[in-house]
């Protein structure tokens, strides 16, 4: 194998600057006091130690040196002479390369015959190098990183293929707004709306579904991308929440379609407007069993997308910030294991601290379930995730609307202001489209029991 020059170089000026020593270099500093072996780990490897270039009582003098008199000395400075042996110079001596005696350094052209790619060159039929097309190479996908939890959930075939789905949903259009977008947007019926909100001093997300866009093809994507973000990049908004009920309802069918989509909304979102918060809601059904393994056995099974690593594995990645968890199956949804809906909701928080989610992402409580007649005692169970813990923030539905197109309206407004101290951490789920009153009536209520409002556009 060759050795290139410039590289050995590069990395023995490298560990001059970090303050790491070759174990020869160590081998007289054993009484060192500007050793600074002590601050590294016990796993750290013998052969690495650690000395201070500066100390840290010396590095504030080398500051005000440097900084004194208006950066005198550093506008005075000028680089040091080089250290440069000319080879052909009489009476210099340079090193040699062994085997053709010539002379070599960095600017050394590749010799005769010798090959640009710096591969080994092989002995003839046998394979010695590869190409950085195999698995974990570049330019192919490599396995599941360790930290998401996830296992492959189909063959190569079906992963490669999930991959090139990705890659296809991507937007083929640019997806940042321009200022002139940006400006029509804030004129529109919906960016007058959040407009409105911000004056009544609501904090505002934008809610919409970019799933059946992202589906339709990149074409479709990339332009509801695009309007999303033009009202998203004022600074009245706080984020945008992008998708709802996900892999819950009958959107997305496998692991790879979720996976896929959420990445491509996250990326392009990200790319768009810069800076905002991203946000999913979904529901995770098995953890309101709590130790129930049968009820775990058959959530696990009726709902195969929803696996609690699977929707952790959002928040580790970064993907979004913010995980909105619905408590609408708790009702209801485990008396077949005499789980009661009471005892279903504090499992379900319980198993969320638990997994200490809100290290990874914001964690918000979603409740569709104050609407139509409310008793008091049920309004102030709504706040329990926000005042035990579990959650940073409580959700709650204006208006639900079921499958029969039957309207129910959130009542509890006089419990709701009882909360007063949690009312930032409250947020009103609201559709302008739909107004109870007028949009500006309908945001100065929200306003007085609630601190945020997801403006839900499509």
């Amino acid at each position: 194998m060759r050795l290139n020059l410039r590289r050995t170089l590069a990395v023995g000026a490298a560990l001059a600057l970090v303050g790491v020593l070759t174990p020869a270099a160590a081998a007289f500093s054993a009484d060192d006091d500007r050793s600074c072996n002590d601050l590294m780990g016990d796993d750290a490897p013998a052969f690495i130690v650690c000395r201070w270039l500066a100390k840290p009582d010396e590095a504030y003098d080398i500051v005000k040196f440097w900084g004194a008199n208006d950066n005198a000395n550093l506008k005075a400075a000028t680089p040091a002479d080089g250290q440069f042996i000319d080879c052909s110079a009489p009476g210099s001596s340079c090193p040699q390369l062994e085997g053709d005696g010539t002379v070599g350094d960095e600017n050394t052209p590749i010799p005769d015959g010798g090959d640009s790619d710096g591969a080994p060159e092989c002995e003839s039929g046998q394979e010695c190098s590869v190409g950085g097309y195999e698995e974990g190479g570049d330019g192919t996908e490599s396995a599941p990183e360790q930290s998401s939890g996830l296992k492959p959930t189909g063959t190569g075939q079906a992963t490669t293929q999930a991959t090139q789905s990705t890659q296809a949903a991507q937007p083929a259009a640019a997806t940042v707004p321009t200022q002139q977008e940006v400006a029509t947007a804030a004129q529109s019926p919906v960016g007058q709306v959040v407009t409105t909100a911000k004056g009544t001093g609501l904090r505002v997300w934008i809610d919409t579904e970019l799933a059946d866009d992202w589906k339709a093809g990149a074409q479709n994507f990339a332009a509801a991308v695009k309007r999303v973000a033009a009202l998203a990049a004022r600074p009245e908004v706080a984020g945008i929440r992008f998708s709802s009920q996900l892999g819950y309802d009958t959107t997305f069918k496998t692991d790879d379609e979720v996976l896929a989509f959420v990445t491509a909304a996250s990326s392009a979102l990200r790319q768009a407007v810069p800076g905002k918060r991203l946000g999913v809601h979904t529901v995770v059904p098995e953890l309101a069993c709590g130790g129930n393994e049968a009820c775990k056995t058959a959530m696990r099974t009726r709902y195969p997308l929803l696996a609690p690593e699977r929707v952790e594995s959002h928040l580790i990645s970064g993907r979004i910030d913010q995980l909105s968890l619905d408590n609408g199956l708790t009702y209801g949804g485990y008396t077949t294991w005499k789980i009661t809906a009471e005892q279903a909701q504090a499992n379900q928080w319980i198993q969320v601290r638990a997994r200490a989610w809100d290290a990874l992402g914001q964690i918000t409580a979603e409740d569709t379930s104050l609407v139509g007649k409310v008793t008091a005692a049920h309004a102030a169970r709504v706040s329990k995730p926000v005042l035990e813990g579990s959650a940073q923030q409580v959700n709650l539905w204006t208006r639900v609307q079921d499958a029969k197109g039957t309207v129910t309206r959130l009542t509890a407004w006089d419990e709701l202001k009882k909360l007063a101290p949690i009312q930032r951490r409250m947020a009103a789920v609201y559709t302008p489209a739909t107004p109870e009153v007028d949009v500006a009536s309908d945001l100065k209520k929200i306003a007085e029991a609630f601190g945020q409002v997801y403006l839900t556009v499509v």
